[in-house]
């Protein structure tokens, strides 16, 4: 088989990118090319910025071009369709299932992969899920879905995020949620194509989480997740350590955190299966 070839669809409009560049985070679609490299090292990798006034692909490519179409984070609102950058994005996102090209995404992906296909996108009444989802349990159309094969029952996430779903479309099996909200991953069958996503971020590791954190500062202080600045700072700075020293027990104890977030094979199988199990069969 030749090498796969993937894009990466980046909704993050320049400023933004300049802003996670400016406070020391990788930028979304950078996350993601490191996750498809580790796991598929001989990946033909292109990048789109749907949001910038002159993206276009590659010149002779099309989107029929690649075995996999990977759909990063966004900070839009997908329910803001007079945003053009919004409308789009759901354009592209509809032309993708047309073709049958296989989708895979996490947070805004799992959003608009949902409104594309007709199904409807709210503020979540419960505010900002930030940090870490707690408690993400598979539901029980999980047991025979490949997406999920070999993951925990019950596992924690990187997540950040303000929407949630509110209607699914036909076509969907709901395969994971927690107290939170609701959809926290599924599968949708919608014309000919075939999206699997999660509203949590696989592609994150916990040094990303923590600039992420650095980046939303102000929104997260004024929201209450801080008490203030130096609150913020003193988490980042655990957060950090522990990055660099994954095997100190005291760092993972404060922070609640263990092998099912800082461990790549578990935290990223969702898409070692997507690859697995649908990209290479139809490449």
């Amino acid at each position: 088989m030749s090498r796969l070839h993937f894009l990466i669809i980046d909704g993050y409009a320049k400023d933004s990118r300049q802003h996670f560049t400016d406070t020391g985070a990788q930028l979304a679609w950078e996350q993601y090319q490191r996750m498809v490299l580790a796991h598929v090292p001989d990946a033909k990798i292109d990048v789109l910025f749907p949001s910038d006034p002159d993206a276009a692909l590659p010149a002779g490519v099309g989107l029929d071009h690649y075995q996999g179409i990977l759909w990063t984070g966004c900070n839009l609102t997908i329910f803001d369709q007079q945003d053009s950058r919004v409308a789009t994005m759901i354009e592209l996102a509809g032309k993708i299932f047309e073709l049958g090209v296989p989708a895979y995404g996490s947070c805004w992906a799992l959003q608009i992969a949902v409104v594309a296909a007709g199904g409807m996108v709210r503020a979540n009444p419960r505010g900002r899920e930030m940090g870490l989802a707690r408690k993400i349990r598979l539901l029980p159309a999980s047991n025979e879905h490949p997406f999920y094969r070999g993951k925990p029952a019950v596992f924690d996430a990187f997540i950040s995020h303000y929407d949630e779903v509110s209607q699914l479309p036909p076509g969907t099996s709901l395969l994971a949620s927690n107290d939170f909200t609701e959809v926290q991953a599924l599968a949708l069958q919608y014309r000919k194509g075939t999206f699997w996503a999660v509203q949590y971020h696989p592609e994150y590791d916990l040094y990303d989480m923590a600039r992420l954190i650095v980046a939303r500062e102000d929104r997260l202080v004024k929201e209450g997740f801080f008490a203030d600045s130096q609150d913020l700072a003193a988490l980042v700075a655990r957060m950090e350590a522990l990055s660099q020293q994954p095997e100190r027990m005291d760092l993972r104890w404060q922070l609640g955190i263990d092998d099912d977030v800082l461990d790549q094979s578990i935290r990223q199988l969702e898409f070692r299966n997507w690859v697995d199990h649908l990209v290479i069969p139809t490449a």
